[in-house]
């Protein structure tokens, strides 16, 4: 087999291992990351990198690989966007955690967040009390929202990133 082809099958399957591995143990992982994370993902690397280029060591067979990764990247992300099946496969929806004051447990549980890790994001967001809290949600990229009913504290914002259309640019 062509040494380059091994490379980029070798590349396809650590990726597609790599979704399934992030999905089994859960989008809270891939928030606020601690040192025993920043030391995981550093061995993940290390650990796959001889399993995508095998005894491949030069900078041509790097570089396929890493070529690789970013396309099948892109046509994952590409395949979830036109996919509303592929995109739930691969893909948690949000949580609610607390809704108007009220703590959902069963769901804390369920995604293994401590009520330390909730009441660091609720500081975060300038919210002292459980029962200021309109609407903590745990969102699809492992970051916890939260809204208060109280319209004097500042809420954080985040921008959705929005795709322009020839007539947006014109307009």
């Amino acid at each position: 087999m062509n040494p380059y082809l091994d490379i980029v099958i070798r590349s396809v399957c650590v990726y597609l291992f790599m979704v399934i591995a992030l999905r089994i143990f859960g989008k809270k992982e891939l928030s606020q990351l601690n040192t025993a994370d920043v030391i995981l993902i550093l061995l993940i690397s290390n650990s796959v990198q001889n399993a995508m280029v095998g005894s491949n060591s030069s900078l041509l067979g790097g570089i396929v690989a890493a070529l690789v990764l970013f396309i099948v990247n892109f046509l994952l992300k590409r395949i979830m966007y036109r996919s509303k099946f592929i995109k739930e496969l691969v893909q948690d929806k949000p949580e609610i955690l607390v809704h108007n004051g009220k703590i959902e447990f069963k769901t804390l549980a369920k995604l293994g967040i401590t009520s330390d890790e909730l009441q660091e994001a609720m500081r975060e967001h300038g919210i002292e009390f459980y029962k200021d809290v309109r609407l903590a949600m745990m969102e699809i990229d492992g970051n916890i929202s939260i809204i208060s009913g109280n319209e004097t504290i500042k809420q954080t914002h985040h921008k959705r990133k929005t795709h322009k259309t020839l007539g947006n640019i014109i307009n």
